[in-house]
Order: C-alpha cells, then sequence, then structure tokens
C-alpha cells in the first residue's frame, strides 16, 4: 500500500509547539485585555446562510468566499468578523443591552492567493461597541490597543487616527463629492503606491493638476498633534463643508478625551493619510503601525459606523470597535525576530525521579506545584540523566527538579538551572515559594 503524503491545503496555516504556545500567550493577552475593559464575549457559527452572510457585500468579496451547497443549505464560511456582528445584534436586538460591549477572538476565511502573511484561514480578534455615539467610546479604542501591543512587548508602536468626515469634506470643498468614495480608496494606498502611481490614478478619476496638488499638500500636513489641528481649524474658517468641520471639531474631542485617559502623546497621533478604505466607516478611523517596522503596515484597524446592522433592521445602531489580525501579525513578528521561540511546552518546572523508585514521590510533588499555580511536566522515561536533561533542554525549560534516594532521605530536591547550570539543594517544603518567585522574575 503506497503512503499519502502529509500535507495541508496552501493558506490554513498550523504551528509547531513552540509557535503555538507563543500564538496562545498573544490570544491570552488580548483575551485578559478586552475583558479588562469590559467587552462581552461571542462566538458566532463558522458558516452561515449566504442569503444572510452576503447581503450587503459583492466584487471582491464575492470572489474570495468559499461557499458551497449542503442539502438545501446554502452556506458561506464566515470572512471576517463585523458581518455575522451585524446579523447577531440585529438577531438578539430585544435580548441585548446596549450599548452593546462584545469581543470575538476566531477564525475567518477568505478564498484569495496565499503567500508570504497572507493566509485563507486566520485569527481575527475584534473589540465593539453598538449603539453608543460617545467621543469618550472612540478615545477607549486607542487606549485598548495601546495596553495590548504594551504587554505584547514588541517594540514601540504609534496608534494613527484620522477622520472621515475630515476627508470627505475636504473632498467635497474640491468638488469631488460624486467620486468622494473613489478618491478614499486611492488615498488609503497612499503608502503602497509610488508618488507617480499615486497621481496617475488620481488622473484617471478625472481629477485637475491644482486638485490633486491641493489633495497631496492636505493629506501630508504634519506636525504635532496641536499643531495639526490648528491647521484643520484654519482650514475650516474657509471651508463650506460642514461635514469637514464637524469631522474637525471631532478628532480634537477624540485628541483631548485620549490625553484625559492619560496616554502617552508618543503612542498616538494625527494622521490625515488614514482613510480606511471600507464603505461603512463614517466617523473617526485608526491604524497602528509599529515604529521599527513600518514596512508590516497596520498591526491594528478600525473605525466610527453609522449604522452597522442596516441591511438586517431598521433600528439605528452607531458603533465603533477595532481588530487585530493576529495570524498574519504573529507570522511578521517572528519574521523579524520579535518573538522567541523557546519553549516546547507550557509547563514552567519539570519534574524528573532519578530512578524508578522516585516516581510516586515525583507525583506528589509535581501535584503540589500545579495546586499553586506552577504548571508542571512529570518526566518518567527510565533514561540516564545525560538524556533527561537534554530533553529537559530542547523542551526549553528554565527549571529541573530532580528527586533521588538521597532527597528522599533529606526531604530536599535538587534544582538545576537550565539557563546557568548552576544546581542547588533546598528543602521539599520550601521548593513551591522558591519557584513561584523565581517563575514570577
Amino acid at each position: 500500500m503506497s503512503l499519502v503524503k502529509p500535507r495541508i491545503p496552501s493558506g490554513f496555516p498550523e504551528y509547531l509547539p513552540a509557535e503555538q504556545i507563543e500564538f496562545n500567550r498573544l490570544v491570552n493577552i488580548v483575551r485578559r485585555v478586552y475583558e479588562e475593559y469590559g467587552f462581552s464575549p461571542i462566538d458566532t457559527p463558522d458558516l452561515e446562510l449566504s442569503e444572510v452572510l452576503l447581503t450587503k457585500s459583492g466584487g471582491e468579496t464575492e470572489q474570495q468566499i468559499y461557499r458551497f451547497i449542503k442539502g438545501s443549505n446554502d452556506l458561506t464560511m464566515r470572512f471576517d468578523l463585523t458581518v455575522p456582528l451585524a446579523r447577531y445584534v440585529a438577531q438578539h436586538e430585544s435580548e441585548l443591552i446596549f450599548p452593546f460591549r462584545r469581543y470575538h477572538i476566531g477564525k475567518v476565511h477568505r478564498g484569495e492567493r496565499a503567500q508570504a502573511g497572507r493566509f485563507r484561514e486566520f485569527y481575527q480578534c475584534d473589540i465593539d461597541v453598538i449603539g453608543s455615539n460617545s467621543v469618550a467610546v472612540d478615545a477607549e479604542m486607542p487606549i485598548v490597543i495601546n495596553k495590548i501591543f504594551e504587554q505584547f512587548d514588541i517594540g514601540e508602536f504609534t496608534v494613527h487616527i484620522n477622520n472621515r468626515k475630515i476627508l470627505n469634506g475636504f473632498f467635497e470643498s474640491l468638488g469631488l463629492s460624486n467620486i468622494s468614495k473613489d478618491v478614499l480608496r486611492i488615498v488609503d494606498k497612499i503608502d503602497k503606491i509610488s508618488a507617480n502611481s499615486f497621481t496617475e490614478e488620481l488622473e484617471r478619476l478625472g481629477l485637475s493638476a491644482d486638485q490633486i496638488t491641493r489633495l497631496r499638500e492636505f493629506i501630508n500636513i504634519n506636525g504635532s498633534k496641536d499643531v495639526i489641528l490648528n491647521k484643520l481649524e484654519k482650514i475650516s474658517l474657509n471651508c463650506k463643508s460642514d461635514q469637514f468641520k464637524q469631522g474637525v471639531k471631532e478628532v480634537g474631542l477624540v485628541v483631548k478625551t485620549i490625553r484625559d485617559f492619560g496616554l502617552s502623546d508618543s503612542r498616538f497621533m494625527i494622521d490625515l493619510r488614514i482613510a480606511r478604505g471600507l464603505d461603512y466607516y463614517t466617523g473617526t478611523v485608526y491604524e497602528t503601525t509599529l515604529n521599527n517596522h513600518p514596512e508590516i503596515g497596520s498591526i491594528c484597524s478600525g473605525g466610527r459606523y453609522d449604522n452597522l446592522a442596516s441591511h438586517y433592521t431598521k433600528k439605528y445602531l452607531p458603533g465603533v470597535g477595532v481588530s487585530i489580525g493576529l495570524s498574519r501579525l504573529f507570522y511578521k513578528l517572528c519574521e523579524i525576530g520579535a518573538i522567541e521561540l523557546t519553549r516546547f511546552s507550557s509547563a514552567e518546572v519539570v519534574v524528573m525521579p532519578i530512578g524508578s523508585g522516585q516516581i510516586t514521590a515525583s507525583v506528589r510533588i509535581a501535584e503540589r506545584l500545579r495546586s499553586t499555580g506552577i504548571n508542571t511536566m512529570l518526566y518518567t522515561e527510565e533514561n540516564n540523566m545525560r538524556k533527561k536533561l537534554k530533553y529537559a533542554d530542547k523542551m526549553g525549560f528554565e527549571w529541573v527538579v530532580l528527586i533521588g534516594e538521597d532527597e528522599l532521605l533529606t526531604e530536599e530536591v535538587m534544582l538545576k538551572n537550565m539557563l546557568t547550570g548552576e544546581s542547588i539543594r533546598i528543602k521539599s517544603v520550601e521548593l513551591d515559594s522558591f519557584l513561584l518567585d523565581k517563575i514570577k522574575k
């Protein structure tokens, strides 16, 4: 019988234990922070009814979905977590309490071309506040983002903030209201195309040289947040667009509220190039980048929208949210060496009996360590000491607890630090507090 070559479809990642442990660590940080800020967990089916899920999609989305017929059901795998949220809120509208603060961490599927860092199955980590027009909620999103990426410990980062009303209002002042969505999509990719390509795409839309110059000058306004706000306020004095003036007012309030929340000015900025190409954004928009690795692009993005579930309910449901594409981010962090893959076990300590006569004592010590909150592995293979320590080293353990005949007689254990090579004897009753202190450090 011929063997089948073990393999998986392209674009569907799976991780070795060291990778999965680190990935799970990031997921746990996200979940912990989301819950710290009062977001409630939800989960929706991977499969949705096509007529429901695809009610407002089309074009590129239609080409990328995984869709199939099973019996009498026309089914589609969810391609993001936002459309299922809209359906969920509309379906459970009478059972939810608004404003509804939800988080959702789960896999989504897109049948796009697989390439480095672009997957067909990937995790997204979303938060949204539905049913709120409060500027404080807009300001809270960068606070949550900041908390997560500080705990990720992946280097300095910046949350870029803009407001769609500012952009659309400025387009209106240039006489571009009828093609504002097309202009917005070109602005959204300004960092991904050359200056010549940017100009050529705008020319193809029919913009004049003067319109292109004024647009380029506007989106490249820079300086501190206060400098940019002052420049925007001066522009608004001569701008006839009420939308522009409202956007300037909103972004000023968001900046003030973020500062009131205590976020360092170095962690966020006003960036008039941030557009977010999706049509449903109507107010504040966000993108987050790593300062030392701008080539990675946005690692967390989102914004405010006027009416999330308009295709499913007549109830007006404004909201704001952000999303972390965790699978892509994890891939990029591994690629640049920002994440160390050193542990092949979720245990922090391994207990090793030196001989078979010490297994019972080792089991008891391992259980005692677990009861104090220390993840502990018990190694019971009857190998020589060299092989045992080699195993501990390969698994990435820092601490090994060795129990032999002498240790049983003296009620002690031998502790070996695999990083330094140091070995020490301590009383068995002191082991828990000693390891807790070392692991916390």
